[in-house]
């Protein structure tokens, strides 16, 4: 028999309300999220061989998504603010498809989880290297943001089917 879920963020009547989490539980809590920005020929060259005038695309890219991990609680009305104890961002080349691949870790020990802070990494580190390429490139495409995983918390451990 499947257990029928509900949403979280309302009362009885209907009300927006930040969930409970005050009788939870503390874990180890990870997410990892990921997405994917496409990019032309010439702004996807000017990336990967760090040419781009603005500079280096993908450091500042990183460090914009790590900040904007750590401010979720300001961006999403009803997100917890948390300690968070672990970020990373990796990028990867997809030269076929003239994509970079984003790809943000995130982690804490805590009673709520991380997964608002994974996608937001990803969503802003994106939306960087948007910004700072989009002199060369106005069309490019941010698409296929996504939990890859999370594990931690009553739920338990979430892999996203491929």
């Amino acid at each position: 028999m499947t257990e029928e879920k509900e949403f979280t963020h309302f009362d009885a009547d209907g009300n927006a309300v930040m969930v409970d989490v005050s009788k939870k539980n503390e874990t180890e809590r990870v997410a990892t999220a990921t997405g994917k920005i496409t990019l032309s020929d010439a702004a996807y060259q000017l990336v990967k061989s760090g040419s781009m005038n603005k500079g280096d695309v993908l450091g500042v890219a990183r460090v914009a998504g790590i900040m904007a991990a750590k401010k979720v609680d300001g961006l999403i009305p009803l997100c917890h603010p948390l300690a968070i104890t672990k970020i990373t961002i990796d990028f990867e080349y997809l030269d076929e498809t003239k994509q970079i691949g984003i790809e943000a870790v995130v982690g804490m020990c805590g009673k709520t989880g991380v997964e608002m802070e994974a996608l937001t990494a990803v969503s802003i580190t994106a939306l960087t290297i948007y910004d700072m390429c989009k002199a060369v490139d106005k069309s490019m495409t941010i698409s296929d943001i996504s939990l890859k995983k999370k594990t931690g918390g009553k739920s338990g451990t979430y892999i996203r089917p491929e």
